[in-house]
């Protein structure tokens, strides 16, 4: 242990300060050994009597430099400011400015994460070393669900050991909270933010300010062997959207047939985020050799939205006037088409108003006990049992109103005319603004029925969606290590046993007018303010709550009973048994030092999905009940390899080697499988016929899987405050997912009616894995205090990066496949100036296009090609300073999305214009402070 005492000596008092002062601690359950005493943080020569200690932002920033360098795990990290207050509004935001990592945004707020250019489908995130239930439909963690109040520290991790348990395949999140022990001091903090949504209160009944609250103690107790630490955080807070959204485009793009927007479906959307978040953790110093950490977080989650537009028949419909509208003279021309139509006349247009709901409740259990053992001579131990729910609502609701029921229109006449609508179009490359000639808001005109007759036979004026969801999930870790003499420093070694279930119930219904109706008028007393869509130039349309309307009988619910709906529900449960060995090295060589760690980890799992279908068994031409069950259990081998070549000069070289998993989606292993006779020969897998052929989930997919290597070079410098690195990796994916047909066993599931089928092989087409491909890239990234260049700049610095990635992953067919979240750049960057007490720093972040996740009907996700987009934030802020009456007052300003940067999705064809999505959420300002007693 000769060398760990050398290099421990060299720890500069301003690492110590900043990591103390960070309440930084590694993840609990997690064995991973980050060897944090044994890193030099100084450079050679210098002094640590020269140092300064910092605080606020830079204390944060000199935080993450240390967890990065001293770690022998390729990660970037974010930590905060002080107790309670990470360096940003949301965690989400927090990570997106780490190098490498950028966020898509929902309802305009950061949340879901994307790691070297890959989407939240390629990561995993854990709370406090643990595995996570998560809040949507796949395996993904939205951090919505955590408040930024109650997280200490962010650690993003781009390579594994094998002692990590739970990685992703492009990373590994792990959210901290504090831990009481490891404060030096009583800690009482409150802090309280206001926020303005600068589009204003755009929907009737919503709100263009909100608030946030949050409270934090942290104490010791019996000769500080005894902490506690308790927070808390409640969230009021509106955001508000003005979409533009295209069904899509009809035409070829030739001169007689160009590209024309076939149908529009556009809101104003409202919501209220209300979310109450509280974490209390436990710490028992027993003995000096034995700890016992007990916690525990909840969050109860309520994203409340109401989306009222007009839904626009266009192209689709018919009725689209060839000579295009001239905006400048209100006349058509004779002009000819290119292969874009950018104005003209849409007739006979009858239009859907919409007055929808949908809200997401949520509440998250999350916590566990951690007994670690850390014995005197060499031996430690530790065992975890963590336990997270999530217990999921996702209710939508469609209201329709219209000028009549199917297209009859009213006749305002009496001459048998319907009405319908004329309207002048002008398409370009920020979506489709319209002139229409009808008044959507006058409740004499819009009636509640069915607009366009999407109910066939029944008169349908809206759908009723609800989706319930419950997650559950056990996990138990058991580690034990003993450190050794030699080019091996220790070895290690533990178990983890995790068993999660998630399930699936749809609850649906039509929503009707009583007694048969085909319209109704909407009543007096449930008109509220008009909702104006004038951004897109069709002015104001009629509103109402439709849950008002169901509530006092005006509409009314019926049962859907399409075997279709309980053939939605599933049940999967996953059991996951993995073992590792891992030895950590420490060895001196020539002027610097060697240190890693290398393993194997062996994950066998053993997955099942229960689920209905619905097939006519006896060939009486009615569909029988029919319950599945179907799972698959095999290996992986993941064997890791860490290694960082230190010296004294502040450089480090860092080479990592593994082989990478990461779980399918969890509701892509349903096994809901829709399935029938086929007699076409030609189409068999076997060449026989009859066979059967169906649609689905697929019980039996494996795991993406990836071989990678890093290699990374990094410079540290300013005392530890500052680092340029360089990292470059590849992946070569040997195991892709991706939507086919593939030949699928029905041995095991019932025959339908009719002919006997020649052989039970088949077709079925559903996610399978493929073959994969190439994946690489490169990150720069620096955090730079300036006054390294003249002492006239202290206090001035700037932290970012920029990472570019390439991939080439080929598909079923063979062709290269769009990668969801894949961007082929992503930049951010902060400049700021913290002194004294005052702060101010301004942030850009920016991503390459990206195929994105949007929500669809009832919840479900579908994606689209998002476009560029250039983020901009800022933020001052001033904390009294020692000896003022108000020590321990914190007051700051934000402004996010400064710039108004829309968010844009784009149509599959080769034409700007194509226009899918256009959200624009605004601009956001918070003001607020923290006071620590």
């Amino acid at each position: 242990m000769a060398i760990r005492s050398k290099l421990s000596a060299t720890v500069s008092l301003s690492a110590c300060a900043v990591v103390l002062g960070s309440i930084a601690v590694p993840a609990f359950g997690q064995d991973v050994d980050e060897t944090a005493e044994t890193q030099p943080t100084e450079e050679a020569g210098e002094s640590s009597d020269d140092v300064i200690i910092v605080s606020g932002f830079r204390e944060s920033l000199a935080s993450s430099v240390a967890e990065k360098r001293r770690s022998d795990l390729i990660l970037e990290s974010v930590t905060a400011e002080d107790i309670g207050k990470l360096p940003d509004d949301s965690i989400g935001e927090s990570i997106a400015r780490l190098p490498g990592v950028t966020s898509q945004r929902l309802n305009g707020r950061a949340n879901a994460i994307a790691i070297r250019g890959l989407g939240p489908d390629f990561s995993q995130t854990l709370l406090n070393g643990r595995e996570q239930t998560s809040t949507g439909d796949n395996r993904a963690v939205e951090f919505d669900q955590y408040p930024s109040e109650v997280v200490n520290q962010v650690v993003v991790y781009k390579t594994p050991s094998a002692s990590l348990v739970g990685q992703g395949l492009v990373g590994t999140i792990d959210v901290r909270t504090i831990r009481p022990l490891e404060t030096s001091e009583r800690v009482i903090a409150i802090g309280a933010k206001g926020s303005y949504a600068d589009l204003g209160a755009l929907n009737a009944g919503s709100k263009e300010f909100g608030y946030r609250v949050n409270a934090t103690y942290v104490d010791q107790f019996a000769d500080n062997t005894l902490g506690v630490a308790l927070a808390a955080a409640y969230t009021d807070e509106p955001y508000q959207l003005q979409e533009f959204n295209a069904w899509g485009y009809a035409g070829d793009g030739t001169a007689g047939n160009p590209f024309v927007i076939g149908g529009s479906k556009s809101f104003v959307t409202s919501t209220q985020l209300k979310r109450f978040g509280v974490n209390g953790t436990v710490q028992w110093e027993a003995s000096p050799t034995f700890m016992v950490t007990v916690d525990g977080f909840y969050s109860n989650f309520n994203d409340d939205q109401s989306k009222r537009g007009i839904e626009l028949p266009l192209a689709f419909g018919g009725g689209f006037d060839v000579d295009p509208y001239d905006p400048a003279t209100g006349t058509t021309t004779s002009t000819a088409f290119g292969e874009f139509a950018n104005s003209g006349t849409f007739t006979d247009v009858r239009g859907v108003v919409r007055n929808d709901i949908f809200q997401r409740k949520a509440d998250l259990y999350s916590g566990g006990i951690n007994l670690d053992y850390e014995g005197d001579d060499g031996w430690s131990a530790f065992f975890d049992f963590g336990y997270s729910r999530t217990d999921r609502n996702e209710l939508s609701i469609e209201s329709y109103s219209g000028t009549g029921y199917n297209g009859d229109g009213f006749d305002p006449q009496g001459d048998g005319t319907s009405l319908s609508d004329t309207i002048d179009f002008i398409s370009d490359s920020n979506g489709t603004s319209f002139n229409p000639t009808l008044d959507y808001s006058d409740p004499n005109l819009i009636v509640l029925t069915d607009p366009l007759g999407w109910g066939g036979s029944r008169i349908q004026a809206g759908y009723y969606n609800n989706r319930i969801i419950k997650d559950e999930l056990f996990q138990y870790r058991l580690g034990v290590a003993k450190e050794i003499e030699g080019f091996f420093s220790a070895i290690r070694f533990g178990l983890n046993y995790t068993d999660r279930a998630k399930g699936l119930t749809p609850d649906e219904f039509f929503v009707s007018l009583p007694d048969g109706a085909t319209e109704a008028p909407i009543p007096q007393s449930a008109l509220l303010r008009s909702t104006n869509l004038d951004y897109l130039g069709l002015g104001p349309v009629v509103s109402y709550d439709a849950r008002d309307l169901i509530a006092d009988g005006t509409l009314i619910l019926d049962p859907n009973t399409s075997n279709d709906i309980p053939a939605k529900a599933y049940q999967i449960s996953e059991k996951l048994m993995a073992a590792y060995l891992q030895v950590d090295i420490e060895q001196e060589l020539g002027a610097g030092v060697l240190t890693g760690n290398l393993g194997v980890q062996a994950i066998n799992t053993e997955q099942n999905s229960t689920g209905l279908a619905f097939i006519d068994l006896d060939n009486d031409g009615t569909q029988d009940r029919v319950d599945l069950s179907l799972g698959d259990n095999f290996w992986d081998v993941l064997p890791s390899m860490n290694l960082s070549l230190r010296f004294d000069s502040g450089w480090v070289f860092r080479f990592a080697a593994s082989r990478q998993i990461q779980r399918p989606q969890l509701d892509d292993l349903r096994v809901a499988i829709s399935y029938g006779i086929n007699n076409n020969e030609a189409e068999s897998p076997t060449g026989l016929a009859p066979f059967i052929s169906g649609s689905g989930g697929n019980p039996l997919l494996r795991p993406y899987r990836a071989n990678a290597v890093d290699f990374n070079v990094e410079k540290y410098f300013a005392g530890g405050a500052g680092v340029v690195a360089l990292q470059a990796f590849y992946k070569d994916i040997v195991s892709y997912i991706d939507g086919s047909r593939t030949i699928f066993d029905y041995s095991a599931f019932p025959v339908p009616a009719g002919q006997t089928p020649a052989t039970p092989i088949g077709f079925l087409d559903t996610e399978i894995n493929t073959g994969g491909g190439d994946f690489y890239g490169a990150e720069l990234s620096a955090t730079i205090p300036f006054d390294i260049f003249t002492g006239a700049l202290n206090g001035f610095g700037a932290t970012g990066g920029v990472g570019y990635t390439k991939t080439k992953i080929e598909n079923a067919q063979g062709d290269v496949d769009q990668i969801p979240g894949y961007s082929e750049w992503v930049a951010n960057g902060t400049l700021y100036y913290d002194l004294n007490g005052f702060s101010a720093r301004g942030s850009v972040r920016y991503r390459s296009e990206f195929l994105a996740d949007f929500t669809g009907f009832g919840g479900s996700a579908t994606r689209r090609l998002a476009r560029a987009e250039t983020i901009v934030d800022a933020q001052i802020g001033y904390e009294f300073q020692s000896g003022s009456a108000l020590e321990g007052l914190s007051l700051y300003i934000q402004g996010q999305n400064l710039t108004n940067a829309p968010f844009v999705s784009q149509f599959d064809v080769p034409v700007p214009e194509a226009v899918i999505d256009n959200q624009r959420y605004g601009r956001r300002f918070l003001a607020g402070f923290t006071y620590k007693f």
